[in-house]
């Protein structure tokens, strides 16, 4: 059974960071977005079975995100919030929003609203499987099948750029740390060095960039790590 893909809005990196690598070991795929906008690229490129999105955000909140997804969009939402109050659920449930659990909460109860949310949303159940590709440039990344192409040609990728490939894409947007993707290299068939890190994302590079030396797609973030940037076009 394929996997259910999550999308995690919330412009706190850390909590971001800690929910997607909590979701990630309850079994789920997940990508994350630091705010609307980024949200909004996202999900015109890819689909998401559950969006789960917290209201208290810069810019555009969380209940008029909701509003625009559910105008827009099948895709069940679970609303995030500090607030507990009684008007502020009415707000989100009026807006759309499946579910809505106030901050702070249990990881778990999370994870059981996310399952009952899934569970009572036949459309998630009964879709037609879709490729998850994501785009960049003259570039394309089948996540389903972890498949690059460039310029209309698939390239050669081996066991360890595959699965390094396939952790920055299921973070699209979103900076992973040189240690965070050692931890989840160390799961894949070739288990990767710390040291290794940059030789391997240079030479993934090469096989992504238009000019390796000067990558827009597969970006270095000074101090933090790296972070795969996408056009959020769809197939």
């Amino acid at each position: 059974m394929e996997q259910p893909h999550l999308l995690i809005v919330d412009d706190d990196a850390r909590i971001r960071a800690l929910l997607q690598k909590f979701l990630q070991r309850s079994g789920f795929f997940v990508t994350a977005a630091r705010d609307a906008a980024h949200a909004r690229r996202l999900l015109e490129g890819l689909e998401f079975d559950l969006v789960v999105l917290d209201v208290m955000m810069p810019g555009e909140n969380g209940i008029d995100f909701c509003r625009d997804i559910r105008a827009r969009l099948g895709v069940p939402v679970l609303l995030l919030t500090a607030r507990g109050e009684t008007s502020d659920r009415i707000s989100g449930l009026e807006a759309g929003a499946d579910d809505y659990l106030p901050k702070p909460f249990e990881p778990k109860e999370l994870l059981l609203r996310i399952n009952a949310v899934l569970r009572r949303t036949p459309v998630a159940e009964a879709r037609v499987p879709t490729h998850k590709v994501l785009h960049m440039g003259a570039a394309r990344y089948d996540a389903d099948r972890g498949e690059l192409w460039l310029h209309g040609t698939l390239q050669r990728l081996t066991a360890t750029e595959a699965q390094l490939m396939r952790v920055l894409a299921a973070r699209a947007g979103s900076v992973v740390s040189r240690t965070e993707l050692v931890e989840e290299m160390s799961r894949g068939p070739e288990p990767l060095q710390e040291r290794a890190v940059d030789v391997q994302i240079t030479r993934l590079r090469r096989k992504l960039e238009p000019d390796s030396r000067q990558p827009r797609y597969l970006q270095t973030v000074r101090g933090a790590g790296y972070m795969l940037a996408t056009d959020g076009g769809a197939a």
